[in-house]
């Protein structure tokens, strides 16, 4: 890697020495200042529209080392509509970690309102080691990304191996670089954008992990933060392994309404006509499948493969059909008639692989094919150094989970790389200071539950939340065009008022209830997959 002295004319940093913590949460010496790049704008691809420009900034790996390693950081843009209403730029996240956003501002400009599109310059980008800003691979075979490890206790020394082999193949392989793709240096590099466009604040629009992006933000630059959205949150104090356990914990209730949504259809589903009848059926697949696999549309389907379905739980109108289809599957018998199903293929191979589904800027370089997962464990295990060491507690956890939580608590509380990973370079961040920010939340969200925005909103003190009562899915503002969120996250976005207090309002049906098609499958802004 090229070393930044000799940039230091056109490729600075920011205009004012950035924060660093120790491991342990003590201040860091600050890094020297140097003026902001100037981007070197250019259309994105010819194949794209022409109003949508690409640049590239220089960053450090290593923020304490301004001189040392550098990497680059694609960064995209879409100008404000209207410049004589322009209030400023607008960043984009679409989470992950290790989620791409270059694409964003053209994918994202179309469901903005109008008035909108008039206030903001649109700004994506590929956080440090995603897709085009110099991305890391830690060498893994497609087998090793499935982190969904049901526990047991003779396969546990299986599951100990796939997370140490994963570990050391990314301390292998990119072992320099891994320990500063952290969400407080992407936070840096935000900052480093913010400069280089030669704003004095920036606004940002962030979504699932995109939530604790930003939350790191409003901490390490107060004075730089303008018009905050954080959409379907993280709960910092549960950063990162209690994020993992929060997916079995809030199953639960979903799978309870579930259950009680599907008896109340028992002609249509054929499951069940009482909650616990429902119950029944739903298990007594589950096992079976576990006995012998069932086959589904070409796929040989195990109890633990649907138990890795958890997520669409939270969404019953998707969930009953395909659950009903399998029953019928593993009996012998006709699918109930008029079932929309789901396309299990796809939705099995989402919850095995940690990368998430996304859009890539036309004709742009292929990252390695490990990139997303090896920045999704990079994050959330070099994010904090509250991971476990020991084996044996993640086997006890997983036990007790599984008895507590059986949907899903012994994948969630089983052992993953973080045991094995390098230290943390830096602690995480605490939430100490206010941050007059918008929350946003479904109140059935799979991926950042409702108690886990509640904790975000609790954490950042000054912010407002709106829920959407009785709301699915993951991603709220601008995902459903009919939510109820729409209207007053429009108005901060416009005004930079946040609402006098909370505001809960009511969700209409979810667009399955609605007899609309199912999801696409195609490449869409909003988060997917089994991440946050």
């Amino acid at each position: 890697m090229q070393r930044i002295a000799p940039l230091l004319a056109t490729a600075g940093l920011v205009a004012t020495s950035l924060p660093l913590l120790t491991a342990t949460g003590a201040a860091a010496a600050p890094v020297p200042d140097y003026g902001p790049q100037k981007p070197a704008w250019h259309r994105c691809s010819t194949e794209q529209p022409a109003s949508f420009e690409c640049a590239t900034l220089t960053v450090p790996l290593d923020y304490r080392q301004p001189r040392g390693r550098t990497l680059d950081i694609a960064i995209s843009r879409i100008k404000a509509d209207k410049p004589a209403e322009r209030h400023g730029v607008l960043l984009l996240n679409p989470g992950g970690p290790g989620g791409p956003g270059l694409n964003l501002p053209l994918e994202m400009r179309e469901a903005l309102p109008e008035e909108l599109r008039g206030k903001y310059d649109l700004i994506g980008f590929d956080p440090r080691g995603v897709g085009t800003s110099s991305p890391v691979s830690c060498g893994l075979a497609p087998e090793e990304e499935n982190f969904q490890r049901p526990y047991r206790p003779e396969t546990f020394p299986s599951d100990v191996a796939w997370a140490r082999t994963v570990a050391d193949k990314c301390r292998e392989k990119a072992g320099s670089v891994l320990p500063h793709i952290t969400t407080r240096n992407t936070a840096r590099d935000m900052d480093a954008i913010r400069a280089a466009l030669g704003e004095r604040k920036i606004s940002y629009l962030g979504y699932s992990y995109g939530t604790h992006l930003g939350s790191v933000y409003t901490q390490m630059f107060p004075d730089r933060t303008d018009r905050f959205v954080l959409d379907s949150g993280v709960d910092p104090q549960r950063a990162w392994r209690g994020m993992f356990q929060v997916w079995a914990t809030e199953a639960e209730p979903a799978f309870a309404r579930w259950t009680r949504w599907t008896a109340e259809r028992d002609g249509e589903f054929g499951l069940g006509a009482t909650p616990a009848a429902v119950s029944a059926s739903f298990w007594n697949l589950v096992a079976r499948a576990d006995r012998e696999p069932v086959e589904f549309d070409g796929v040989k389907v195990t109890g633990d493969d649907i138990r890795t379905l958890r997520g669409l739980f939270f969404s019953p109108a998707q969930a009953a059909p395909l659950i009903a289809a399998l029953k019928a599957a593993a009996e012998g018998t006709p699918r109930p008639p008029g079932l929309t199903v789901p396309d299990l293929k796809k939705a099995l191979e989402s919850a095995r692989h940690a990368a998430p589904t996304a859009s890539r800027v036309a004709n742009a370089p292929e990252p390695p094919a490990d990139n997303s997962t090896a920045a999704f464990w990079a994050v959330v295990c070099g994010d904090t150094a509250a991971w476990p060491r020991d084996p044996g507690q993640y086997a006890r956890d997983a036990a007790r989970d599984k008895a507590k939580y059986p949907l899903y608590g012994d994948m969630a509380s089983n052992i993953k790389p973080c045991a094995f990973w390098q230290r943390s370079v830096e602690g995480a961040t605490p939430m100490t200071k206010r941050a007059n920010v918008l929350t946003v939340q479904n109140e059935w969200d799979s991926q950042t539950p409702l108690v886990s925005g509640q904790g975000l909103h609790r954490a950042l003190k000054g912010s407002r939340m709106v829920l959407a009562r009785g709301g699915e899915g993951h991603a709220v503002y601008l995902a459903d065009p009919l939510s109820c969120v729409t209207a007053p996250v429009s108005a901060y976005l416009a005004t930079g008022r946040l609402p006098a207090k909370d505001i809960t309002c009511q969700s209409p049906p979810a667009p399955a209830e609605r007899r609309e098609a199912l999801p696409s499958p195609a490449p869409s802004p909003f988060p997917s997959g089994p991440r946050f």
